[in-house]
Parts: C-alpha cells; structure tokens; sequence
C-alpha cells in the first residue's frame, strides 16, 4: 500500500491504535512507516484522529506511556456489564499504601508503617508490584539500606494519567475512603439484618 497522503499515515496510526495492547508512544508510531515522518507530524495526526473521535463512546487520550483508545468514563459502566472477570477489590492496607506510595515517592516500607502507624504486611507490597502499579526504584543510604518504593508508568496508564501531577488531591482521596467505609459498614448491617430475619 502506498502512503501518500496525510490522512493515509493517519488511517495506519489509527489501526495500530486500535490493534495495540497498550499505549503506543510517538517513537513506535514512526516505526510504522518504511521513511520516518517525524515526530511533529505524526503528533499533528495524533490530534487530529483525537478531533475526529470526539462525541464518539470512545476516545484518543495521551497517558504517561504514550497514546491509547479507551472507553470514555460515561460509557464504562455499560461495558463492564460484558465482562466475565470482576475486578479484583483490593483491601482498604492496600489503597492506603498505594496512595501513600503515589503521593511521597519514593518511600520505604519505614516510611509506609510511620505514616499508616501499623505494619505493612509483605503481602501488600506483593500484591502492587504484581499489578506492576508499584516497583523499587533503588534503596536509601541508610543502615540496612530499604528499597525505596515508587509508582509505575503501567500505575500512571491504569489510572487513565500522563503525570502524577493529575492525580486527586489528598482530600478527595480522604473522602473517597470515608465513603468506601460507610458503604462497607451499611452493607454488613444490611446482611446482619437479613440474618436476624
């Protein structure tokens, strides 16, 4: 096939989009072409395929790993109705940590305990580095010398973020939290009242 239009390249970009597992940075996208058509132009039809695709139930976003179609947020609700496979919930030690391990990165262990003020269980350092949200970044000068723990571009990706700048502020997150509670609270209360009955 012969490439010699701009809205050729565009057509391609937008198959290997569409194709690709995960986010494509601009980099791969010149791969795709036999003469590479640089950096500028190809980011010019990255924004133009993002135009076109706009009012649609899906949408182009650039997240730290480069560029992916995703479902838009009003829609997710319908497709994960498609799913077999729930998402896993993760326990309230494990939101926390992340959270602690997002917003003051790099942190020790150490540093998780003094600020949550309880252990932090081996497995939940586990359980984040599985899902590749989390990884030790190197260790801290310091008599045992503790890995030090940050997030990943794969945490950025999953989260929909090109930076950690874009995460929530702390108080949102709180609240989130707050709520996550109250409806774990009124749910057990619910089943501890349709057993009395």
């Amino acid at each position: 096939m012969q490439l010699t239009t701009p809205e050729d390249f565009k057509r391609v970009i937008e198959a290997a989009l569409l194709a690709a597992p995960a986010p494509l940075a601009v980099a791969d996208l010149r791969r795709l072409f036999e003469s590479d058509p640089g950096g500028d132009f190809v980011r010019r039809l990255l924004e133009d395929l993002r135009a076109e695709w706009s009012g649609r139930g899906v949408e182009l976003v650039q997240l730290s790993s480069g560029w992916r179609f995703q479902t838009r947020p009003e829609y997710q609700v319908f497709v994960d109705r498609l799913k077999e496979e729930r998402p896993p919930r993760y326990s309230r030690a494990v939101l926390e940590t992340l959270a602690i391990i997002a917003y003051r990165q790099p942190v020790t262990r150490g540093d998780i305990e003094d600020i949550r003020g309880v252990a932090v269980s081996p497995n939940v350092l586990k359980t984040l580095e599985s899902r590749g949200w989390i990884d030790v970044v190197g260790h801290r000068d310091t008599p045992g010398r503790p890995a030090l723990f940050a997030t990943t571009r794969r945490f950025l990706d999953d989260l929909g973020l090109r930076s950690l700048t874009e995460l929530p502020a702390l108080t949102e997150i709180e609240r989130i939290m707050d709520l996550v509670d109250t409806k774990e609270i009124e749910a057990a209360a619910a089943a501890a009242t349709e057993k009395e009955l």
